[in-house]
């Protein structure tokens, strides 16, 4: 028995026999059950103690099964039979533990623990040891270890919500029925055609789509725009168009929405002016199809940009110096030649614009007035008096369509034609210059959306400091003091500002989950990178799928798949952490799957060469040229923990309430004061924090360290990783 099976085994053995098996009311740090003393009651005892004082007995099996996994491992049999035997066993042990949860014997008992969450995670390291015996991963236990601990979280925080909420359409009170589910997603509500015929509005169904394609096509086109702008023309202000690409990143995503109604609201700025000057009331036009639309569009337009500036910059010169010497015009240069080699970038844009409009939720929030969409429509479904989460599920069915129909969708027009361009041949040419007329529209439309993008991050840090927005306009601090005021008494500071539970709250989920999300993300990336196994490509899906699933899909499938026994998380940290890790995992897979491609598999070969195992080699020579990666992903979660409403929207608790959930709140109550501070504050504290994390991960550097001084040795060449 070598020692990493000993060592779970042992942990199975202490988790049975010691650590409280239920969950509990106050949670594991709580200490109730250890005031309830040793044994303590039917729901602070260990499995050990439910078997012998309270008589259930379905738990004996697996109180037993360390002692009889050890026993197994020890018999003198061929080392592939004793890897069967044991593997075999584990996986006895997990159906087990679900049919306990799940099936009749689980019926009224409180959910699982932290004593059944140390053996389910003993039970699959030891399976994936027993399979490392039987001579998968070439019998290398750290890698089957690393594949089985992904692959149950995987399943059970991404597929098993998902399949969920799919099923939670199916329910009815006497089981699941297709009748029911297609009463909740045919309903006439979602999918009318009355504003075709002069009717106050369509269903929410044909709303959503409309506003995701018109959001789609207006962020690829202006998208598409300003990176020909920055690559192809003498604009001025390319620095300043390429910096507001990252205010979207660290700006919660309903705060367009706010500023926008500074501007445009019946108390905005441009309202009261033309109210005034052509005698006319302020309308409500903003709140709407049209105010969502705009919003959206300078939400989602530089994400368009990010997507689009590489693919721009990759079109190779010499393909456009070629069709110029052929006789091609500047405009026929681009339009037949340039653009089509975009397509792929363009698709990309287009598919991730689409998908961000549609889990959109805090802008059809904040402006939506009458016109509704699906994201707004799961949320009433509820949080309102309906209460309903069988049309929470049929409208996150039909959410889970148009995602997956916009991505086949692009597959299809992409095709399997092949747009390379970048090859190893040298290339030093110059891209084709733009048409001056198209160069010169290109340039005002640049040049008015960078003033009018300046002009609303103005409105959002100038609108805290404004004591009542278009009625009283007199500078005032009373909407930080109220949402960040500090007192001073003889015990010492005092947070009684309104804002700081949910800051701090904020800031702690997302300092918990950023670490784990990269972690995992980079953990994956090496198994996808540099190792083979069965499944690689359903395991590949698999991460990917949360992240292509609009965000209130994820939240109404974790609160329907997480809300009662044995699995009892709503209400709690952990339910968020969780959302925030395997929402945006698949952004530090991907990056490190980039960054790891370009490292040469000879260094893993070296290291093996030289003693080490996947262990050592992944900790001491893969993850130190991971920095680049690793601080991307750091960041990204970090930041998206904080702005995400989407999701977070339905786990929030009066617990655990995040920052964009109480500005939220805060718009709903009409205190727009408060939540612009609150909003400006955020951005601020992001931005540091952004760049804090870049400094402390450090930067990869690969140069040539050469001594120069004195009679110092000759030139030494190395690969060295700065800090």
């Amino acid at each position: 028995m070598n020692k990493s099976l000993r060592g779970w085994l042992l942990l199975a053995l202490v988790a049975s026999v010691l650590v409280p098996w239920h969950a509990q009311e106050t949670g594991f740090f709580g200490g109730e059950w250890l005031a309830a003393g040793w044994p303590g009651s039917d729901t602070t005892a260990s499995a050990l103690w439910q078997v012998l004082q309270f008589q259930r007995w379905g738990l004996l099996p697996l109180v037993l099964w360390p002692i009889a996994a050890g026993l197994l491992s020890l018999a003198p049999l061929q080392r592939r039979v004793r890897g069967g035997a044991v593997g075999g066993l584990a996986l006895a042990a997990l159906v087990w533990l679900a049919y306990l949860g799940w099936g009749p014997a689980g019926a009224g008992l409180p959910g699982l623990g932290w004593g059944a969450l140390l053996f389910t995670a003993s039970a699959v390291f030891v399976l994936s040891n027993g399979a490392a015996w039987m001579g998968a991963c070439r019998g290398d236990v750290f890698v089957c270890g690393v594949i089985a601990m992904l692959a149950a979280l995987v399943g059970l925080f991404v597929m098993f919500p998902v399949l969920r909420v799919l099923a939670g359409a199916f329910e009815q009170e006497a089981g699941f029925s297709l009748q029911a589910a297609w009463n909740r997603v045919a309903d006439g509500r979602i999918w009318s055609l009355g504003c075709l015929g002069g009717a106050r509005g369509c269903g929410v169904a044909w709303n959503t789509l409309f506003l995701a394609l018109c959001t789609a096509a207006g962020s690829t086109l202006l998208g598409l725009t300003f990176a020909l702008v920055v690559t192809r023309t003498g604009f001025r202000f390319k620095r300043i168009l390429r910096a507001l690409t990252v205010l979207p990143i660290i700006t919660p995503p309903f705060v367009i929405g706010l500023a926008l109604i500074l501007l445009f609201g019946r108390s905005g700025v441009v309202s009261a002016w033309v109210a005034s000057a052509f005698d006319v009331p302020a309308g409500r036009g903003l709140y709407g199809f049209y105010g969502v639309w705009l919003a959206q569009l300078l939400s989602f337009t530089p994400i368009a940009f990010m997507v689009l500036i590489g693919v721009v910059e990759g079109v190779s010169p010499s393909v456009e110096e070629a069709s110029q010497t052929l006789g091609g015009t500047r405009w026929t240069t681009f339009w037949r030649i340039s653009l089509p080699l975009m397509r792929p970038g363009l698709a990309n844009a287009f598919l991730v614009a689409f998908i961000e409009s549609m889990a959109d939720f805090g802008n059809p929030m904040v402006l939506g007035g009458n016109y509704g969409v699906l994201s707004t429509e799961i949320y009433f479904a509820i949080v309102g008096a309906q209460n309903d989460g069988g049309r929470a599920a049929g409208l996150g069915l039909i959410l889970l369509v148009f995602a997956v129909s916009a991505f086949m969708a692009q597959r299809h027009w992409l095709g399997n034609k092949s747009y390379t361009t970048v090859t190893g041949k040298a290339d030093n040419g110059q891209h084709a210059g733009l048409d001056r007329r198209l160069s010169a529209v290109l340039a005002v439309v640049a040049t008015l959306w960078t003033g009018f993008t300046l002009v609303l991050y103005g409105m959002i840090l100038g609108g805290g400091f404004v004591n009542q927005w278009g009625r009283d306009n007199s500078f005032t601090l009373r909407h930080y003091a109220s949402a960040f005021g500090i007192e001073s008494d003889g015990h010492g500071l005092r947070w009684i500002g309104t804002a700081w539970d949910s800051l701090f709250t904020s800031l702690m989920i997302a300092g918990i989950s950023a670490p784990l999300t990269a972690a995992l993300g980079l953990m994956a990336a090496w198994l996808l990178v540099r190792q083979r196994f069965a499944g690689k490509g359903a395991f590949e899906f698999a991460t990917m799928l949360s992240f292509a699933i609009p965000g209130t899909v994820i939240g109404i499938s974790y609160i329907l798949a997480f809300n009662m026994p044995p699995i009892e998380l709503t209400g709690t940290a952990a339910i968020l952490v969780l959302c925030f890790v395997f929402r945006n995992m698949p952004v530090g897979l991907r990056g490190g799957m980039a960054a790891m491609s370009q490292l040469d598999r000879s260094l893993d070969e070296a290291s093996t060469m030289l003693g080490a195992n996947s262990f050592t080699t992944a900790r001491r020579v893969i993850l130190p040229l991971m920095r680049p990666a690793l601080s991307a992903a750091l960041v990204y979660s970090f930041v998206r923990s904080i702005t995400s409403i989407s999701a977070v929207v339905f786990l929030v608790s009066a617990k655990y309430n995040m920052a964009t959930a109480y500005i939220v709140g805060l718009v709903e109550n009409g205190q727009y004061g408060i939540a612009i501070a609150y909003s400006s504050a955020l951005i601020v504290v992001m931005l540091v924090i952004v760049l804090a994390a870049q400094s402390l991960v450090g930067k990869r550097r690969l140069r040539r360290v050469e001594r120069v001084e004195g009679s110092a040795p000759a030139p030494v060449y190395s690969l060295k990783v700065e800090s």
